[in-house]
């Protein structure tokens, strides 16, 4: 096991990989902008050094500085987090040419599922289902016109390269492809530092189901279940449960077992998600992406299986065997995460960045958890992501865990900076969302045009 590991990011996930390190005896470095130098990271690492200015570019995405803080520190492994680099394959490369663990796949593994047209050439031949679409990257208006008048519309465009919600658009009609390919395009370029895209049918009505997989250095690979991630805001998730209502036992097999295929395909190690497309009305799932680090909302799969997934990472990369194999994993009641975010619903989520004057987190009760890296005089940056917190709450049912979130997020009170939490307790009291009748398009096409008449 590694006697010391640095965190190459910020917020509740460096908070999250410290906790989860101190708890194995290993002891933490933290890394900070200028911007962070009070964050609660910083205060709970063992060490702490500072990377550069507030700016991303310089300080959380400079892999230099940060593999010189680990140098310098004397650590063995570098755990990533998600977002910034935790899937840049140069910076993994990086951390082996100088002898410190990247705890995550290889950059070969990553350089293969973060290439969505490579993804999808792998899972064929893993034989996992895939969505009809482009055979290879994309690169003008004038192709995808012709790869959608086979596929069939709508279709949906995609970076090659991208995530994050970053370089998609949906496509109804043939006169707005132009158009809509062009915007995407730049939108990936500028992102990501290439302009390819690939095209897909759309999967109309759908669930959006991830499964998590943990993966050793000695060839086992498990799964723990998946995850309902259906309830997104511009094609980025807002509130996660698991297990998800639309999938049975049968279906919960069939989908862990291609997920499980689509990690051995590749020789994956560490933790990562599969994510895939639901055909409710089919009962027939198909292959998205995946995703090479752990996942915003690994904290509902952690309580329904009882597995500490960061944990799992660590020990993984320090090259110790699963402890255990399919047949130990059982999935007990059920999960439901919403992220908190300093934003303002009633501005277009406009971020609210500032200082937090009061807080109370609902922490009391059995199987409530937040994590978060928010304190009373915290002051929230204005350069980051806004998300601030995630609550999440675990029950004998899903009934149970619906009325433990309304309760937790009534409890929940964050004063000196706008939030979502009262767009996320109409969430998750809302007709539909209690009946588990919603897919992807739902909370965009439905929900929020009438919770912004009535709000």
């Amino acid at each position: 096991m590694f006697e010391k590991l640095l965190i190459a990011n910020r917020g509740e996930i460096a908070v999250r990989i410290i906790r989860a390190a101190r708890e194995l005896g290993i002891a933490t470095v933290a890394v900070y902008s200028e911007a962070d130098r009070d964050a609660l990271h910083t205060i709970l690492a063992d060490e702490a050094i500072c990377i550069g200015p507030a700016r991303s570019t310089e300080s959380y995405l400079n892999m230099n500085n940060i593999i010189s803080a680990a140098i310098v520190t004397g650590a063995q492994a570098i755990h990533p987090g998600f977002g910034f680099l935790s899937e840049n394959s140069k910076f993994a490369t990086l951390c082996e040419e100088v002898g410190i663990k990247f705890i995550g796949p290889s950059a070969k593994v990553m350089d293969t599922m973060g290439d969505k047209i490579n993804a999808r050439a792998e899972m064929i031949r893993a034989q996992v289902p895939v969505i009809p679409g482009s055979d290879g990257e994309v690169y003008t208006a004038e192709d995808a016109l012709a790869i959608a008048e086979g596929i069939g519309y709508p279709v949906m465009l995609k970076a090659s390269a991208g995530g994050g919600g970053k370089g998609i658009r949906k496509v109804e009609r043939a006169e707005d492809l132009v158009t809509a390919f062009e915007n995407a395009s730049s939108e990936a370029q500028a992102a990501f530092g290439n302009g390819a895209m690939y095209m897909e049918r759309v999967v109309y009505p759908a669930r959006h189901i991830e499964v998590q997989i943990l993966a050793d250095q000695h060839g086992h690979v498990i799964h723990l279940g998946e995850r309902d991630c259906s309830l997104q805001r511009n094609n980025q998730k807002v509130l996660e449960e698991a297990p998800s209502i639309a999938i049975g036992k049968t279906l919960r097999n069939k989908i862990g077992q291609a997920a499980v295929r689509a990690a051995e395909s590749v020789g994956y190690e560490n933790a990562g998600t599969i994510e895939f497309l639901l055909d409710e009305a089919k009962g027939e799932f198909y292959f998205m992406e995946m995703n090479t680090r752990v996942q915003v909302e690994h904290p509902v799969t952690e309580f329904v299986t009882g597995v500490d997934i960061v944990k799992e990472q660590i020990r993984i990369a320090a090259g110790q065997v699963l402890e255990k194999n399919q047949d130990d994993i059982e999935i007990k009641g059920h999960a439901i995460e919403c992220r908190i975010n300093a934003e303002n619903p009633a501005f277009n989520f406009a971020p609210s960045p500032g200082k937090i004057k009061s807080l109370f987190l609902p922490s009391g009760g059995v199987g409530i958890r937040v994590d978060s890296a928010m304190y009373p005089g915290y002051s929230i940056p204005p350069y980051y992501d806004s998300m601030i917190a995630k609550v999440i709450v675990h029950g004998e049912n899903r009934f149970e865990a619906l009325m433990k979130m309304q309760r937790a997020l009534y409890e929940l009170e964050i004063e000196g900076v706008s939030t979502n939490v009262d767009f996320q307790w109409e969430l998750i009291s809302d007709q539909r969302v209690v009946a588990g009748d919603y897919d992807t398009a739902y909370l965009m096409e439905e929900f929020l045009p009438n919770y912004q008449e009535n709000n």
